[in-house]
């Protein structure tokens, strides 16, 4: 059976906005990044997102086939968000149309953890996905080592 616990991230266009960028990591390093079309960011955003992206936006169809792609790997997987929205908005990107999702794991289980981070990018989905996996690891360990 091939498991993985994940961390999430993402950007959207201002509170409750359009999803801009989503990126999910793997402690095996398996990443899945992309940014999508976001065709009128608001001013925040295009100040404090859009410069750091680093990466071709897309259309929401190519996002949501990359995401189905990098998911189907999976039988379980234990996705772990800081913000409620970064699981509102993974959850929306799996349906694809009234009554159908993406082919979704056997076991699929969303979590919570209200952690404080500093990633090296901010605002970067990626850099902060990293940085959450970081952050709860150290405090497993050190926790542990306690």
């Amino acid at each position: 059976m091939n498991h993985t616990i994940a961390f999430i991230d993402c950007e959207f266009n201002g509170f409750g906005g359009d999803l801009i960028s989503m990126a999910i990591v793997a402690p095996s390093g398996d990443e899945f990044y992309e940014v999508i079309e976001c065709k009128k960011p608001v001013p925040w955003v295009l100040e404090n997102v859009i410069p750091v992206l680093n990466k071709q936006a897309i259309t929401i169809d190519l996002f949501k086939k990359s995401l189905g792609n990098w998911i189907g790997k999976y039988d379980s997987i234990y996705l772990i968000a800081d913000w409620p929205d970064d699981i509102r908005y993974f959850c929306q990107s799996v349906i694809l149309s009234p009554g159908q999702s993406m082919r979704l794991p056997t076991e699929m289980k969303m979590q919570i953890i209200k952690i404080d981070i500093e990633s090296k990018i901010p605002h970067n989905a990626l850099s902060d996905a990293r940085a959450i996996m970081q952050a709860v690891y150290s405090n497993a360990n050190a926790n542990h080592q306690s």
